[in-house]
């Protein structure tokens, strides 16, 4: 017999599958892998996110050499280039980019944030990939030409597709492929960020709202895996040169209320120019969609014969602000002109994100609060670096209304705590002004004028949560013990027929005792036997006054009601839930 022929009745060896040669084998690969070795498909999903990282902070290295090489080749390197230049490159640059979103990359059109969202929600997680190459096309194109834009809502589009599209070639299931596209966008954005941290919050705050440990384990192994991939190329210096901060004096933090009302009014304004602007531009004849672009691209042009600094991202001006090289004044006119420019982009249908233009607005106005303090109160001591730094947040959470984000995110960026009672307070204050005055987040606003329904993370964050204390009833059951005799637990249930009987047991436990049962013992028994012989139900499900109603939900299953108990002593009753008093609780909160 041959060694390599099994003896009859035998099973032969399992071979090993050989190792793919090619991109296209590696699902059938992974197939004849995944029955063989012990990782479930929730353990994969942890090192996929790895992967994602890779590819998305590969993605982001490559994003961002070729939008500095693009601004390099049209605008030159000098700070103040030459007047045929910023009217020409945006101009061009424009009519190039209307173009191509319209016949070549319509999927490239819209917010990265929210398109993620759509993924997420309506789409079963799926991003084309040709939404990937035309988002860094056109992206590279508008930002590189002069469009006051940035690259991070792109890179998070640009993450979330690559994610999408390496989930469908390894035939992940349904739950997976949804789930692995906000895994992406964490990836992406951290790279552009160069901030894991504020990555992996602003997706949990904007785009799924949850904090379920499998989901979070992924983003946060993608955002640093992304990081630690973008910085191998791009080095680990980060975004901006943050100079050193300090505690602020109680006097200063006035200086802070005035910061987070400025930024609260410059948010406003800009959220309200856009929910006006948006669906009248829409309205306008397809054929305007090819000049928008360049339209905005003029305007800003013009701008930038005086303002060059409001032209693209605006990273370097940034850095120059949190080093004090402007003055209150510029500071106050760089805001005002970013702050149209970057409308006029915006507006005009660029692809691009709006992360970056909100730093830069932000910082400017912090810089000018700082810079004005330092020159007509220099006696607080304040510094111009650490109220723009401020600013950035201020901005941050009262336009993009992601409150945790912007905190996190000045820290990160400054790498201290020392700025985090200011950031805390000025954003507050910003934040809550822009929800005092206008109503919808600009993603959720955004997402509406489209037409598209998606989740609003902020409602779901204010709803308040109904509890089991909101439906239980107090007083409602009859408690019994095991030792109680029929005859008394009858005379007791005639007090009260329509109170449920529960039994208490010595150790905790509690049972319902059926009142037709405890009748039928009492008539067939000569004797006054236990109310523990009435073959209680049970033991029942357990729950306290703080849990949600949707537990309640689950656990009422199909038992007539559950006992409510304190949780300091699970033998004292708080109440009783039945399934009717949890939905009336939901039927009550959905009128008001």
């Amino acid at each position: 017999m041959s060694e390599t022929t099994a003896p009859t009745g035998a099973t032969a060896p399992a071979q090993p599958p050989v190792l793919p040669r090619s991109w296209a084998s590696f699902r059938t690969f992974w197939s004849a892998w995944s029955g063989r070795v012990s990782l479930r498909e929730d353990q994969f999903f942890l090192l996929l996110a790895v992967l994602i990282g890779v590819f998305s902070g590969l993605a982001v290295v490559c994003f961002r050499v070729a939008i500095d090489s693009t601004q390099l080749g049209l605008l030159g390197s000098s700070l103040s280039p030459s007047i045929l230049r910023v009217l020409l490159a945006p101009t061009l640059g424009g009519l190039l980019v209307g173009f191509l979103m319209l016949r070549v990359f319509p999927r490239a059109q819209g917010s990265g944030v929210n398109r993620t969202k759509a993924a997420v929600y309506i789409w079963n997680g799926y991003i084309p990939f040709q939404t990937v190459i035309g988002k860094f096309v056109t992206c590279v194109l508008a930002i590189g030409s002069g469009q006051s834009l940035g690259p991070e809502d792109p890179s998070l589009q640009m993450g979330a597709g690559i994610a999408s599209a390496i989930g469908r070639r390894l035939n992940l299931s349904q739950e997976k492929i949804r789930l692995i596209a906000p895994v992406g966008a964490a990836a992406g954005l951290a790279a552009a960020f160069n901030a894991p941290i504020s990555a992996v919050l602003f997706v949990i705050e904007e785009v799924i709202g949850t904090w379920s440990g499998g989901v979070l384990g992924a983003i946060v192994l993608a955002a640093v895996s992304s990081v630690v991939t973008m910085r191998s190329f791009l080095g680990a210096d980060a975004l901006f040169r943050v100079p050193e901060s300090r505690v602020a004096r109680p006097a200063e933090l006035l200086a802070y209320v005035v910061l987070g009302v400025a930024g609260g009014v410059a948010s406003l304004f800009l959220l309200k120019w856009i929910e006006y602007a948006r669906p009248r531009l829409e309205k306008l004849p397809p054929r305007t969609r090819y000049f928008l672009p360049a339209i905005a691209g003029l305007l800003i042009g013009i701008i930038a014969i005086w303002l060059p600094q409001v032209m693209g991202a605006g990273y370097a001006i940034i850095d120059q602000a949190l080093h004090a090289q402007f003055t209150w004044k510029l500071l106050i006119v760089l805001a005002i002109f970013k702050i149209l420019a970057t409308g006029f982009s915006f507006l005009s249908g660029t692809p691009g994100g709006l992360f970056a233009p909100t730093l830069f607005i932000g910082a400017m106005l912090g810089g000018a609060v700082g810079a004005f303090e330092q020159h007509f109160f220099p006696s607080l001591g304040g510094t111009v670096g650490t109220f723009a730094l401020v600013g950035m947040g201020t901005l941050f959470a009262g336009f993009l209304r992601t409150p945790i984000t912007s905190v996190f995110m000045v820290v990160e960026l400054s790498g201290n705590y020392t700025a985090i009672l200011p950031v805390m307070f000025s954003t507050m204050i910003a934040y809550l002004i822009s929800r005092k005055y206008h109503k919808a987040p600009l993603f959720d606003m955004l997402a509406r004028q489209d037409g598209i329904m998606l989740p609003s993370i902020e409602e779901q964050r204010e709803q308040v949560a109904l509890v089991v204390e909101n439906a239980m009833r107090v007083d409602a059951a009859i408690i019994l013990s095991p030792d109680d005799r029929v005859a008394d637990v009858l005379i007791r249930a005639g007090a009260k027929p329509e109170s449920p009987l529960l039994l208490r047991g010595r150790f905790g436990d509690w049972r319902w005792v059926d009142r037709e049962e405890v009748k039928r013992l009492g008539s067939e028994s000569s004797e006054n036997p236990a109310v523990a012989d009435a073959n209680p139900k049970g033991p029942l499900p357990t729950l306290f006054p703080d849990q949600s109603l949707e537990e309640a939900l689950q656990a009422v299953g199909d038992w007539p009601l559950l006992p409510v108990v304190n949780r300091a002593d699970l033998s004292k009753l708080e109440g009783v839930i039945t399934l009717s008093d949890v939905l009336r609780s939901f039927r009550s909160k959905s009128t008001v």
